[in-house]
């Protein structure tokens, strides 16, 4: 935490119930944000998604992340990318919160682990079982099961059937160790109802409820491990058209704010 790329988010700013000792920075230059975020997994994704809508790069920059706000006098929504895996997801988090965004909606990619979801499908998680590393930081238990706000997640529900969108609600699992993905885990997870594995959703939804902001996410299946062997869909045609079609449900999301 000690680079210079990093200081700028991490000295300590505002007095809370907060015992860290390192904290976002607000500063002078530091962008006031609307209510809505969206943090996209992938850096196509943040492309297609930031030239749909009417956004200008922010100077800031988030660690490795780029940061959109909505242009015009005042930014109703943000957007920030790319971030895979849970410590660098919630790193690009916290200065968010601490800017003001209120709703966060992280779209990422998974693999499916369940026979009902298949490469190019959508799933909306309900839950996401903790095997990351971040979560206990904010005072979660392992394999615990981290939430989405469940206001939030109708509103993602909503607007993929509003485009007829067909899609999975279910639990995931979220893990640090993409390599470790082994046949005894994933018959564990499996065990366990979940439908995909990915990196990140257990620690934003920890996080979210640990800062009292609203989260949520999406996710596109981008390979299988179903059967114990791996699958890649990476440049399946349906992978592509459903991250397109995701794309568009944020876009939706971000132009119609409650």
């Amino acid at each position: 935490m000690n680079s210079p790329d990093c200081r700028g988010l991490s000295e300590a700013l505002m007095t809370d119930t907060d015992d860290a000792i390192v904290r976002p920075v607000v500063g002078r230059k530091s962008p006031k944000l609307g209510r809505l975020a969206v943090i996209v997994s992938s850096g196509p994704d943040l492309d297609r998604l930031t030239r749909t809508l009417p956004v200008t790069e922010h100077p800031v920059r988030l660690m490795m992340s780029r940061l959109f706000l909505e242009t015009g006098a005042v930014a109703g929504y943000s957007i920030v990318g790319p971030v895979v895996g849970a410590p660098y997801a919630v790193m690009v988090m916290e200065p968010l919160i601490a800017w003001g965004a209120r709703e966060i909606v992280f779209m990422g990619w998974c693999g499916a682990i369940s026979p009902q979801a298949e490469i190019g499908d959508v799933i909306v998680p309900t839950g996401a079982i903790i095997d990351e590393g971040t979560s206990p930081g904010y005072g979660a238990a392992a394999l615990a099961v981290a939430h989405p706000a469940p206001a939030l997640r109708r509103r993602i529900t909503s607007a993929l059937s509003a485009r007829v969108m067909a899609f999975h609600e279910g639990p995931v699992w979220s893990t640090d160790a993409i390599y470790r993905e082994t046949p005894e885990k994933v018959a564990r997870f499996q065990a366990r109802n979940a439908l995909a594995v990915e990196m990140e959703a257990s620690a934003l939804f920890t996080v979210g409820r640990f800062r009292g902001v609203q989260v949520g996410a999406v996710l596109v299946v981008s390979d299988e491990l179903t059967t114990f062997s791996w699958k890649p869909g990476f440049k399946d045609d349906r992978f592509r058209q459903s991250r397109g079609a995701v794309i568009e449900v944020l876009k939706d999301l971000c132009q119609n704010p409650l």
